[in-house]
Order: C-alpha cells, then structure tokens, then sequence
C-alpha cells in the first residue's frame, strides 16, 4: 500500500479548506504535500506529511499526519480525507486524519515512551518512562482551532500544531524552562516532537499532564454571570456566584508565572524607540481595522491619543517573556491552584515575534479584556436592558478590580501605576477582536466597541 505526492497533493487541496485549524480560507493559495516520516507500516501504514501552502505574500506549512486503510471506516467517516490510487497498483487507498484513529494515535505515545527517532523525527520525553500513558485511548478535542489536541485517558493531553514554524515552539520552551524552576502554575510537560526539516528544527507536538478535575476560568466566570443576572435586585458582590476572589487568586497566580518567565528567560526594558514603534503600530491596526469596521471612526479619536500617550512615556518599561494570549480560556483552576495553559502566543506572530520580551502589562490587559467579554456574552443571547448591563459592568469591573489587586499583591507592577500602557494595550486588543467580530460573529461586535467607547472617553 504506497501512494504518489500528488495524489496526496489533489485530496489535501479539497480537504484542507474545511479544516477550522487552516488559515487560508479566505486567500488565493497553492499546495503541495511532501511526505515528511512514515511512523509504521503495521497495520496500517501511518504517515506524517507536510502541506506548503503559498500565497501571494509568502508560504506557510502545516502538519497532516494520514493513515491508510483499504477499506472505508464508518467511524471514521468524519476524519476521511480522500480516496487515492495505489502506487502500486492495488484498489484505491482511503486516507484518514491520523489523530482521529484510536487505532493509531498511541504510537505517537510508545515513541515518545522509548526516545524513538523515525525519518528525522525525534519524539523525546521529559516525564519519566512510567508516566507515559501509553495504554490509554485517545479522545480528540473538539474545541481547538489552530492545533488538534487528543487527551489520553486521564493522564495526559497531547497538542499537535498545525500550522509549523522553523525553531522550538515557545509552548514547548516555557513549559520545559518553567517546569525545571517548579513553577507551580503550569502543567507538567511530559515530552514533545520534533523535525529535522530543511537543515532546521521544526516543533510537531507536545505532551504535558491532564488535569481532568480542573475547571475552566471562562465556565467559572460566565457561571457567575449567570448567577448575578438571575437575582433581580442583588449587586455583584452580593449573588451567590461571586467570583471575585478566584480574580483575585488568579492575579496573584498571573504575578508569580511572570516572575517565573522573568527569572528563566531574564528582564529588559523598552526604550523610548521601543515605545514609539510600538505606538506606531497599534496606529496602523486601527488604521486598517477602520476599514472592515466603520463603527470604529466614532473612537478613533480617543484611541489615537492613548496611543500618543504611550509613544510619550519616557521610557525604561520593564519588558520580559510574557503569555502572549493571555484571558479566561487559557487558565483551569485546580483544587488547589490556578494553572495557566498555552503559552505559544498568537499563532499569526512568527516564533521570533512571539519570543520577544514585552511589557507583562500587555497579558494583564489581555485577561481583563476577558472579563469584560464574560460579563457581556450572556447579554447577546437574553438580549440587552438599561439594568443588565448596568449589572453586566458591575461585575467586570468588580472582576477586573480584583484581579489587578491580585497581580499587584502578587509581586507585579501594580496595574493602576501603568494606566497609560494598560490603556494602550486594552485599547489595542480590543480593536484587533472589533474586526475578529466584524468577520466571524457581527451579533458580538457590540462587546468590544462598548470597552472601546470606554477606553477612548467618549459616550
């Protein structure tokens, strides 16, 4: 059982546009496959290939691991990628995302188990031999959208990135520095994959620990919301849900991972040009965004000068590694701790861009940002009144209250003592989700242009 790269080029070109983790949708491209490692033959020949997707501006290559099977498989009907002819000259081949196959996923696990090395594919592990959960089966994540995420068991939880770059995924990197420090809130990073592709290292997977018992920051918080609005008359922190103090809990627990990230990768600070370079940017974001989102013009004005107002701090910013994407999507909160995930950053940023320090006030802006969406989201569905979003606002800046005290308490810059960049860089974040909503949920725009009439001062 043997099959051609063009074969595999012809289905990929169809099966890759309807892939939530592909980027290209809405771009003219071109793709070619190659064939980067086969992991097995028995009993279904499994297949790492790489997809190179060119456009206009440049090219980007994304991971699709492929099994074959000779036969079609009911239950695998939602993962089939395309019927391909034999090489060989055998009956056409069925392809398979291969991270959708329980038959075939824990290879990836009993590689990583003995330190294999296949076709220039390391699989390494960090985790002692035992830990590995070899035995389990697979359960493939629904809710991811720019990797594809299988949870073994209980016990461990695989990502696969799709979308690959030259150099070590910085997931991979914060993990396995912050784990060597005993960083009390991270998961454990379990082992990870890696390629050896046109003279570089590209970074496939990694592995880190389950937490099956944790919950969820956005669940808890929009729960909270839900308890506050089913009260008539109560204010935010009068209704049962209060969520204040896990804010609180998890400011203290953003402070000490920056602490971390400080101590493992060193400090810096931003310069006045840093600055100004930065401020420029945020300008041409607006810029661009007025264009998609018209609505925008209203406040442009205000966030111009947040702008103006960080270009002019005089500079001397402390600047460290920081979370990149930082909001309530990213943290699980354990029995014990808060424990904050995914540090790869904005998938759309180069390895580079995503490895350069920044101010850690740019993550406090990122989770207060979420605050606010989880206070509003539940007013999109029940519709919005004078007194829903008065309650709505309470909560959030409740929420977003006790969280900066939180960070500050923490060991952090104290959030009310870097107003102007807190500003600039929620202002910033909230122009990039205007067009986000503009294009993928319009019924959500009114979330973000509420903050931005807020941080722009105007009614």
């Amino acid at each position: 059982m043997r099959v051609d790269t063009a074969e595999v080029t012809r289905v990929l070109r169809e099966w890759m546009g309807r892939q939530r983790w592909f980027a290209g949708k809405s771009r003219a491209s071109t793709i070619e496959a190659r064939l980067l490692a086969t992991l097995t033959d028995q009993p279904y020949p499994v297949q790492i290939w790489l997809a190179d997707v060119s456009y206009a501006e440049g090219i980007e290559h994304y991971q699709v691991p492929l099994v074959m099977r000779a036969e079609a498989v009911e239950q695998l009907s939602h993962a089939f990628v395309g019927s391909v002819a034999d090489a060989d000259g055998g009956p056409p081949i069925e392809l398979y995302d291969a991270l959708h196959d329980k038959e075939v996923t824990g290879l990836w696990l009993r590689a990583m188990a003995e330190e294999s090395t296949v076709d220039g594919v390391s699989f390494v592990r960090v985790a002692d031999p035992g830990e590995i959960p070899v035995s389990e089966p697979s359960l493939a994540l629904t809710s991811e959208q720019s990797n594809t995420s299988l949870v073994f068991g209980d016990a461990a939880i695989m990502k696969v990135f799709r979308r690959l770059e030259a150099g070590l995924n910085p997931d991979i990197e914060i993990h396995a520095a912050l784990g060597k420090l005993g960083g009390r809130h991270v998961a454990k990073l379990m082992g990870y994959v890696s390629a050896e592709l046109d003279s570089q290292t590209w970074s496939l997977a990694m592995l880190q620990e389950y937490m099956t018992t944790a919950s969820d920051g956005w669940q808890l918080a929009t729960s909270s919301v839900r308890d506050l609005m089913a009260e008539a008359d109560l204010h935010a922190e009068e209704a049962g849900g209060d969520f204040a103090a896990e804010a609180h809990r998890l400011g203290i627990s953003t402070a000490e991972v920056h602490a971390d990230l400080a101590t493992a990768f060193g400090a810096t600070v931003l310069d006045k040009a840093d600055l100004t370079d930065r401020a420029a940017a945020m300008n041409a974001r607006l810029t661009a965004a007025l264009v998609e989102v018209p609505e925008l013009a209203e406040v442009a004005d205000g966030l111009r000068e947040a702008y103006t107002e960080f270009a002019e701090l005089p500079g001397k910013v402390p600047a460290q590694r920081v979370h990149g994407d930082l909001h309530l999507g990213q943290v699980l909160r354990t029995a014990h701790r808060w424990v904050i995930l995914d540090f790869e950053g904005e998938p759309a940023k180069s390895i580079s861009d995503r490895q350069a320090h920044d101010s850690p006030i740019r993550d406090v802006a990122g989770m207060l940002r979420s605050f606010d969406y989880a206070a509003r989201h539940q007013l999109i569905d029940m519709g919005s009144t004078p007194q829903s979003e008065f309650r709505a606002a309470e909560w959030a800046e409740r929420n977003r209250a006790a969280f900066c005290a939180g960070y500050a308490e923490g060991g952090g810059q104290d959030p009310k003592e870097a107003a102007v960049l807190l500003r600039a860089f929620e202002a910033d974040k909230a122009v990039y989700e205007s067009v986000y909503e503009a294009r993928n949920r319009p019924n959500w725009l009114p979330i973000p242009l509420a903050s931005l009439h807020r941080l722009a001062g105007t009614p």
